[in-house]
């Protein structure tokens, strides 16, 4: 029996406040147009993840703890990089979360039987990419999941390359 496996590209957090917004930085800037680039080129399903707050975020656990007001639902720091909205289509999924890892995705990634790799791109590799990978690898231990390097940066450029050694020591692979 034959069967055609998938590819999945998992693109985090692309975001304006991530970007060069209440949160951005100069690392998260410079990566914009290689995951552009890697959108555009990518033959398989693409996915995109937001950061997604309400208007009560600095009375959430994640507010108190980090209080900058950040991805408000509805808000233009809350929306798809300008880059990426042109490349985004209506039959591309975007799971909004309301955390770093997302659950529900892990759980729709983990319903398709067919999916070969999943490779993650964005920000930041030290909070949401690795909470998303590390989920998505529990979830689907015998799938290839994989990080594009060159496409991620972290909160500081320490904190990205620690992020990835410890996601290679769980077994997601950095490309």
């Amino acid at each position: 029996m034959w069967f055609i496996m998938k590819k999945v590209l998992v693109v985090v957090d692309m975001q304006k406040d991530f970007i060069d917004g209440a949160l951005g930085t100069k690392e998260a800037v410079a990566i914009v147009d290689r995951v552009a680039e890697t959108v555009k080129a990518f033959d398989g399903e693409v996915i995109f993840t937001r950061d997604t707050h309400g208007s009560d975020y600095l009375e959430t656990q994640e507010g108190r703890n980090l209080p900058v007001v950040h991805c408000i639902e509805g808000t233009d720091g809350w929306q798809l990089d300008k880059k990426l909205q042109v490349l985004k289509t209506d039959s591309m999924k975007i799971f909004d979360k309301p955390t770093f890892g997302s659950v529900a995705l892990a759980e729709y990634l983990k319903a398709d039987k067919e999916i070969e790799s999943i490779t993650l791109v964005g920000l930041c590799t030290d909070i949401c990419v690795i909470s998303n990978a590390l989920l998505i690898k529990a979830n689907m231990p015998e799938v290839e999941v994989q990080v594009i390097e060159k496409c991620c940066a972290g909160v500081t450029p320490q904190s990205h390359a620690n992020a990835l050694e410890a996601m290679k020591m769980c077994q997601v692979n950095i490309v």
